[in-house]
């Protein structure tokens, strides 16, 4: 395959040859705008998916292969199924459902790595639209949860009893945490970190803003996080919000945070145990509050492009950054012998063809 190739050492105009992973890249190096040929990026990885195409992950059944089939058209190569705050036999038969999806990827569909438990370990005072079934964690819960489906991320408020030493505990483990649905401050911020805390969820959603004599949990990520994630629908935070998030955390990485309504008309769609209403380009409860988004990876990447980033450097906001944040070291970029997930685009950055693990996706519909 031809075409400009974006490798991790630049852009490439020349050949990329693939089967299940990347065999070789050859070519010269060149500034894409000097040529009209296609973008070949890394695919995406979006580490924060409810649902999509009128399914929701908490369902369980064939939804998360719904789910992975949808992302997949544009541009998903892999993702994290992301659960809500539910009671624990809703999380349990949706964990059951999502850890058969991680054992078998369907055709056309988006490799489901793993489950970024959003929830039920937040703060009530900050559930944004998760339903009413905040509690504090135990690592037993944790580990019943594991036996399930494999836990790479946990969203967890800090400022809980209990909860800075089960960050720690579930960091030695190996899973990722974030803090998110928070009403922490900056301190808990802090101490959250220091026990090994990796990053922050939906980064100004559902937590303290910045105050520059209370610098909040916002201030904590500003001041000290080496990854969080931004939902970058240009809704949820403004694109000076996000300016300053690419200024202050190096690896910040984006995510679509998408439901149901993602890829569907408006209407009404489910949200866990909650109704939720799709207009004018947003997901919302009766009462306003936004409640995920209808945002795929494809229209994230434009929207960096849209508000100033270099195309590279989107690439690697909805790409590299992930994959490196969850230990995927063959996934997120184009090197020989990762992992053959790519992206084609055009010129003006819509999909001409996906491929994952070497297996071109059918677009119809897309």
């Amino acid at each position: 395959m031809k075409g400009n190739i974006l490798t991790p050492n630049g852009w490439i105009v020349g050949d990329i040859e693939f089967g299940a992973r990347i065999l070789s890249i050859e070519g010269e190096s060149i500034n894409p705008e000097a040529n009209r040929e296609d973008y070949i990026l890394p695919g995406f990885i979006d580490l924060h998916v409810h649902g999509g195409a009128g399914r929701d992950m908490m369902e369980g059944g064939d939804a998360p292969h719904v789910i992975a089939a949808l992302h997949a058209k544009h541009g998903t190569t892999s993702l994290l199924a992301t659960t809500m705050t539910a009671p624990v036999e809703d999380i349990t038969a949706a964990l059951g459902a999502i850890g058969k999806a991680c054992g078998v990827r369907g055709k056309n569909e988006a490799r489901i790595l793993g489950v970024h438990l959003e929830g039920p370990y937040i703060n009530p005072g900050k559930l944004g639209a998760q339903p009413a079934y905040a509690r504090e964690a135990t690592l037993a819960e944790v580990q019943r949860f594991g036996q399930q489906a494999p836990m790479k991320l946990i969203t967890v408020a800090p400022e809980m009893d209990g909860h800075l030493e089960l960050v720690r505990q579930l960091a030695d483990a190996g899973i990722r945490v974030q803090i998110g649905h928070t009403t922490g401050t900056y301190e808990d911020g802090v101490k959250a970190l220091e026990h090994g805390a990796a990053g922050f969820t939906h980064l100004f959603n559902a937590m303290p803003g910045l105050h520059h004599r209370d610098p909040g949990m916002v201030g904590a990520a500003l001041a000290h996080a080496q990854y969080a994630e931004i939902i970058p629908d240009l809704l949820h935070v403004h694109p000076g919000a996000i300016k300053v998030a690419l200024r202050a955390i190096p690896q910040l990485f984006c995510v679509t945070d998408s439901t149901a309504a993602a890829g569907m008309p408006d209407g009404e769609y489910m949200l866990g145990r909650q109704v939720v209403h799709k207009c004018m380009g947003g997901v919302r409860l009766a009462d306003g509050t936004l409640a995920g988004s209808t945002l795929t990876m494809d229209q994230a990447l434009r929207n960096l492009v849209s508000i100033g980033l270099p195309l590279a450097e989107a690439s690697r906001r909805v790409s590299t950054n992930a994959a490196d944040y969850l230990g995927e070291t063959q996934r997120g970029r184009l090197a020989p012998g990762c992992f053959a997930d790519l992206v084609v685009l055009d010129r003006d950055l819509n999909i001409k063809a996906v491929y994952i693990e070497g297996e071109v996706c059918d677009l119809a519909d897309a």
